[in-house]
């Protein structure tokens, strides 16, 4: 059975182009999470007054690849360091984040973030539980929402690569 993660790293182009290369994911969605408005848009998030943050729902299967594992390649995608975006997208709708659907996801990201910065790395990622239902008793600050189709999987479609997101080994 599959499972699934959201996480937040910077600009959801760039995210979803790395988590959609990795072994075991199965499909990956750009969307928002994190804000006060059912559905919003991307004018509205993009102004940075929605509170939401650019997100990848990622569907992956746990036999191919752990959660574990996607943490990790999160981690080497981008700065968990920066405090104001991710790269020169800079703006609260950039910011890192892992929006966690157990107890077991959030433990995993707690144990890998307490590694990190016993080595060094300074990690200002936020950890908030997430839901990937859509019921009236999902607060909307928890609920993913898709975004518009002129994101999904945007550098497949246009044959460019990540501008913010490069991947860079951190862990052993």
């Amino acid at each position: 059975m599959n499972e699934y993660a959201i996480f937040a790293a910077g600009c959801f182009w760039g995210v979803q182009y790395y988590f959609s290369k990795q072994e075991g994911v199965i499909r990956t969605l750009a969307g928002y999470i994190g804000g006060n408005l059912e559905n919003p848009s991307y004018s509205q998030v993009k102004s940075g007054k929605s509170g939401h943050l650019e997100a990848v729902m990622v569907e992956y299967d746990p036999e191919r690849v752990s959660y574990e594992g996607l943490c990790r390649l999160f981690f080497e995608i981008h700065d968990p360091g920066q405090t104001d975006g991710q790269g020169p997208d800079t703006g609260s709708q950039y910011l890192s984040g892992i929006f966690y659907l157990s107890e077991e996801q959030k433990n995993t990201a707690v144990k890998l973030i307490a590694w990190l910065r016993r080595h060094g790395y300074p990690v200002y990622t936020v950890l908030e539980k997430a839901s990937i239902g859509c019921g009236s008793e999902v607060p909307v600050r928890e609920r993913f929402w898709p975004a518009e189709d002129f994101h999904q999987l945007y550098y497949d479609r246009t044959g460019g690569t990540p501008y913010c997101h490069f991947r860079t080994k951190k862990f052993d």
